[in-house]
């Protein structure tokens, strides 16, 4: 069933995306170290939504709710309450009902569901933001915060590093189940590192990859884990960024389009959404991303389509088998053969089906609360023309988000079409 009300994505803000292999990164061997520093969570915020509001023409004095999505800030940054940081970026904002909301990786793809279902209930205009800081702390610690996304408890001490260990072990179950190469995934990697080479806001816009260098374990693309059984299964260029950012979207109904004297001509217009989470205590299989085919079965018949009509998509890539993992729950490859699209050209740019055109989470990066609402606007900027050096040549009537947050727990899948 389509949506009651309309609901129109019509522009937003994404910061730089930065970290360890970025320029833009300040470390201690960086030439500005000392001088300044990197942003922080409340200066990604500040950024975001007042970038989102300048870009739309949108007064923040009429945004009639917000949210923002993020993961661990109460760890990363010391800083919880986030809604009311939101706040602290423009004194328009001040009496808003603003929230924050959680779903791990997938939190910002649920802050921008939350406004969906705002917009059906009879609001008209919307801002939805994601942030996350990642880089105040060490890579071990960092994935100690992360583990939270998963059964903490059960699932923590698989490795050092669990999320690559636990998608390490999806690696091998699909090697054995269907001959996947380390080269085909290196494949994976090199179309993301090409990607974000071609996006000045990507984490690594300055980094390349070679097909020889993604395609087996060296000294500078080691197989990091600890755990034996595990460790052949998951190199550094399989793994997804760990970074910062930020980025914030306005989203109105019809009504809405009218009070910022716009026209669907500014806008993409929401087709269809589906949300669907998991049980955090039981494994799925390994060779599915089953929560996210649910999400998208519910997207795609709300949307009235099917997979066959999505010619752009923003796919969660937190590891170089979640991408082809992706393409099957999605329905754009049949069970083993996803490695087909890549080796065919299919979501290359210049693709019948060019998905993370910017580099997505491998190569644009992953501040994990930013993602989902990073992936919508990324979808606003192709349709729209605006993606520069990685802008397809194709005019799309349909594109595609999926965000995934853990070990496939929360999917938010979005249908979105041109206007």
């Amino acid at each position: 069933m389509a949506l009651p009300r309309k609901a129109y994505v019509i522009g937003g803000h994404i910061t730089s995306f930065i970290g360890k292999g970025s320029p833009d990164f300040i470390w201690k061997g960086h030439a500005d170290f000392g001088k300044r520093e990197n942003a922080s969570i409340e200066e990604l915020i500040t950024t975001s939504v007042r970038g989102a509001l300048e870009a739309t023409g949108t007064s923040a004095e009429l945004v009639e709710k917000a949210w923002i999505g993020n993961f661990v800030g109460e760890l990363f940054s010391s800083q919880g309450h986030l809604g009311a940081a939101l706040v602290g970026a423009h004194p328009g904002l001040r009496g808003k009902p603003v929230m924050r909301v959680e779903g791990a990786c997938a939190s910002g793809g649920l802050a921008f569901a939350s406004a969906v279902e705002s917009i059906q209930a009879g609001t008209d205009i919307t801002l939805v933001a994601g942030v996350e800081v990642q880089t105040t702390a060490s890579a071990r610690t960092g994935g100690d915060y992360l583990a939270r996304a998963a059964h903490y408890k059960r699932q923590r001490s698989i490795d050092e590093f669990t999320f690559p260990a636990l998608f390490a072990s999806r690696v091998k179950a699909y090697r054995e189940a269907y001959g996947l190469s380390e080269e085909d995934l290196g494949r994976v990697s090199v179309k993301a590192y090409a990607n974000a080479n071609k996006n000045p806001l990507a984490h690594m816009k300055a980094v390349k990859m070679s097909l020889a260098q993604a395609a087996k374990a060296s000294e500078k693309n080691p197989a990091f884990l600890s755990n034996p059984e595990l460790q052949p299964y998951m190199k550094v260029s399989d793994c997804s960024q760990v970074s910062d950012g930020g980025a914030a979207l306005i989203l109105v109904s019809e009504a809405g389009l009218a009070k910022l004297g716009k026209s669907v001509h500014d806008a993409i217009e929401v087709r269809g959404l589906g949300v669907a989470t998991g049980d955090l205590y039981v494994d799925g299989d390994p060779l599915r991303m089953e929560i996210t085919e649910l999400a998208a079965k519910k997207a795609y018949a709300q949307a009235g389509i099917d997979a066959r009509r999505v010619g752009v998509a923003e796919v969660h890539d937190c590891f170089t088998l979640t991408e082809l993992l992706m393409y099957e729950a999605l329905g754009f490859a049949r069970p083993g053969e996803a490695i087909e699209l890549i080796k065919e050209g299919r979501t290359d740019i210049e693709g019948d089906v060019a998905t993370n055109t910017g580099g997505g989470l491998v190569g644009f990066g992953h501040p994990v609360g930013a993602t989902g609402v990073k992936q919508i606007l990324e979808i606003w900027r192709q349709m729209k023309g605006r993606c520069g050096d990685y802008q397809i040549p194709s005019a799309p009537e349909i594109g595609l988000t999926a965000n995934m947050g853990g070990n496939d727990k929360t999917a938010v899948v979005t249908v979105l079409a041109a206007c």
